[in-house]
């Protein structure tokens, strides 16, 4: 928002104006404030008077016109995720004829994840609302009616029992249209994997400046996160497009350019369902008799619990044999016939993320707060050197062998060659690399296109 500029504090002298002069100068400086004042207030009266109403086409209309008419703008994203809620709040600058731009970002995470309170919904509500309230502090008290508020739940809801997700759902609703937000009926909902993926692809182009500078080449997204995993690039290969299976390729209008992406979300496969497939556990469902899941991929001699989704198994190591080969051939078993493979890949840059960051930084392969690049290779050598030594010697996370040999082989079966290059990240330019800024941009892209038929 653009600020009315300080022009200092008048002073009493001893120097006597004559009363008309003194009258015209102060009628002057009043005229100039009001006036300043007026431009930029303008945009808030009208966008406040007509976002009164329910999220309809009379909201639409007036946002699309705020957008349109004014330079700054916000959007309020709640990432709902398997293991935790996390609010983004974004503010866009958009000078009049040119693609917006990202001024600011402002980023809170708070665990668990909703799917956490499925038995007890009401306690979700004081996560959101303590979320609702950094939005709150963030965004001009103007601007509050007139920026739309929205929540997508990912994996760790898909994995729930469709009306224990539609209960949560709902009380995030009632806490959101008791905000001074912009929402609508459908201001919560449980986003498809393919949506993730696409969105995530968004904001790292986005950030990099791919979808600004046309005939400038993409790049592509890896997302691993605690349910799903997501793979999402621009195909220039016909034949990546046509030995793509059903569900693989989606349609997506962005900067008045369609593209056609190889996106695909794998439910299931996230770093924390996969411990709970390569323990031999099954999604929801405690194990009988309180019996030990037994993994190869854990220490000989570990015993203790592990909490997943509201659930406390009881794991053990299990005794004989190289722990990196025989984990290996469990994670195998897993990932078996589930991971479309492809070629391209192989040509493409790719950018990492989540999990995949995590793991890294936790052994050493990237610094962990700037990130950095590596081969695929790095995570299989890390993935030997723990695994050996945890036959030895306890570690102070007992899934460091069984995580690192996941992704070493998820990698390998999505077709990344050894020697592959990754470049790993939190942060683009001081943003995250998650899908959320990619979600709320979309959303305004297609905004101003349904508003603007010239645009389309």
């Amino acid at each position: 928002m653009r600020k009315i500029p300080n022009h200092g504090t008048l002073r009493m002298t001893k120097v006597a104006y004559p009363l008309g002069l003194c009258l015209g100068l102060f009628i002057y400086v009043v005229y100039i404030k009001w006036h300043r004042a007026s431009a930029t207030q303008a945009f808030f009266t009208i966008a406040g008077a007509a976002s009164g109403a329910r999220w309809g086409q009379q909201a639409h209309s007036s946002l699309g016109s705020a957008i349109r008419g004014h330079e700054v703008f916000y959007g309020i994203m709640f990432d709902a995720g398997s293991t935790g809620t996390r609010v983004h709040v974004f503010q866009f600058a958009q000078p009049p004829g040119e693609t917006p731009t990202l001024t600011h970002e402002t980023f809170k995470a708070l665990k668990p994840g909703l799917s956490a309170y499925a038995d007890d919904v009401e306690k979700s509500a004081q996560g959101i609302q303590e979320l609702l309230d950094v939005a709150k502090q963030e965004i001009p008290f103007d601007f509050w009616k007139v920026t739309p508020l929205v929540l997508k739940a990912t994996a760790g809801l898909r994995l729930l029992p469709g009306e224990k997700a539609h209960k949560l759902l709902q009380k995030v609703k009632e806490v959101f249209k008791a905000s001074p937000f912009l929402v609508g009926d459908d201001c919560v909902s449980i986003m498809n994997g393919t949506d993730e993926g696409v969105s995530a692809w968004i904001t790292v182009n986005f950030l990099t400046g791919s979808l600004k500078t046309p005939g400038r080449s993409s790049v592509g997204m890896l997302d691993l996160g605690g349910g799903s995993t997501q793979i999402t690039f621009l195909p220039r290969v016909e034949g990546t497009l046509q030995a793509s299976p059903p569900g693989h390729l989606t349609a997506l209008q962005m900067f008045n350019r369609t593209y056609k992406l190889y996106s695909y979300s794998y439910l299931g496969l996230g770093l924390m369902s996969a411990r709970l497939a390569i323990l031999g556990g099954v999604e929801g469902k405690p194990v009988k008799d309180g019996k030990d899941l037994v993994s190869p991929c854990l220490s000989p001699s570990f015993k203790g619990e592990w909490e997943h989704a509201e659930i406390t198994y009881r794991i053990s190591g299990q005794k004989a044999g190289s722990l990196y080969e025989l984990c290996a051939s469990r994670v195998s078993e897993v990932l078996r016939n589930k991971v479309h493979r492809t070629e391209e890949v192989k040509h493409v840059d790719f950018y990492a993320f989540s999990y995949y960051y995590d793991l890294a930084a936790s052994v050493g392969l990237i610094d962990a707060e700037k990130g950095g690049n590596l081969v695929v290779e790095d995570f299989e050598i890390a993935a030997k050197y723990v695994c050996r030594t945890l036959e030895t010697q306890p570690h102070s996370s007992p899934f460091v062998c069984m995580d690192l040999t996941y992704i070493t082989l998820l990698l390998q079966e999505f077709g990344f060659p050894r020697d592959k290059v990754l470049k790993l990240t939190r942060k683009i330019d001081n943003v995250e690399t998650s899908w959320a800024l990619g979600a709320i941009f979309h959303y305004i892209d297609s905004l101003n296109r349904e508003k603007s038929p010239a645009l389309k």
